[in-house]
């Protein structure tokens, strides 16, 4: 019982992890600099820095619940 938390953890923070890094990626090839004021950079990164956080662990999210449904499903019938 124990072993299977620790190891829906561990899922769990990889996934939380890669997803961000993607989205990190994902982000360097938008170009955000029309949107902030000039010698604003590094309220600019940290701005992309949360958004990055924010969309990573929400698509995370969506693909840990859809692997938990997709899991549930066993016991329909």
């Amino acid at each position: 019982m124990m072993e299977s938390i620790g190891q829906q953890a561990v899922v769990n923070i990889l996934s939380h992890i890669i997803f961000i890094i993607f989205t990190w990626r994902v982000f360097q090839a938008v170009n955000f600099e029309p949107m902030f004021r000039k010698g604003r950079t590094a309220e600019a990164t940290v701005v992309i820095i949360f958004l990055t956080i924010a969309v990573g662990t929400t698509v995370s999210n969506f693909f840990l619940n859809l692997l938990q449904w997709s899991g549930q499903l066993l016991y329909l019938f």
